[in-house]
């Protein structure tokens, strides 16, 4: 990707939009290997206090990401997705980045899970500053285990969001 490379994020509510989204998600890892079809993906969406993100280049949806920012663990980065055949180019940096601006507006913590057999994301996860905190084995399927990672600026009580955000 170069600099000339036309980058948005955006959010969205679109129904035929998450449509979209769950299709990419059902073709790529860790969904191909979870068995998740574009239905089951679909549900990923659902739910109080998610909001989804769009990730477009040159006017072409590449990526999304749905976070949670409502309970305990507001800030939780529920899904993070890119076209298979975009990947390692940055756009999931990006993605990162910029789940990472909105949640510090509510939260100094931020979370993600990444399953034991993904370890490019785990690298890049890691890399971006998130550290391991624990194991969820048989979460999602019996013989696989999600690795659960936090971010973190600081504790919950007597933190404030930074006022240039």
């Amino acid at each position: 990707m170069d600099s000339k490379t036309s980058l948005q994020i955006f959010n969205t509510t679109d129904k035929d939009l998450f449509q979209h989204c769950a299709l990419i998600m059902s073709q790529t890892d860790p969904w191909v290997r979870y068995g998740m079809d574009s239905g089951l993906c679909l549900k990923s969406f659902d739910g109080e206090g998610k909001e989804i993100y769009c990730l477009e280049m040159e006017g072409r949806l590449e990526g999304f990401a749905i976070i949670q920012l409502a309970g305990t663990f507001r800030g939780y980065i529920q899904t993070l997705c890119v076209n298979g055949e975009r990947r390692g180019m940055g756009l999931g940096t990006k993605l990162l980045e910029f789940c990472q601006e909105r949640i510090l507006k509510i939260s100094p913590n931020l979370f993600i899970c990444v399953s034991d057999f993904n370890q490019e994301a785990l690298k890049l996860y890691e890399r971006f500053g998130f550290r391991k905190i624990g194991e969820l084995p048989d979460f999602l399927r019996p013989g696989l285990t999600e690795i659960l990672l936090r971010k973190t600026y600081g504790p919950v009580i007597g933190w404030r969001a930074p006022q240039n955000q």
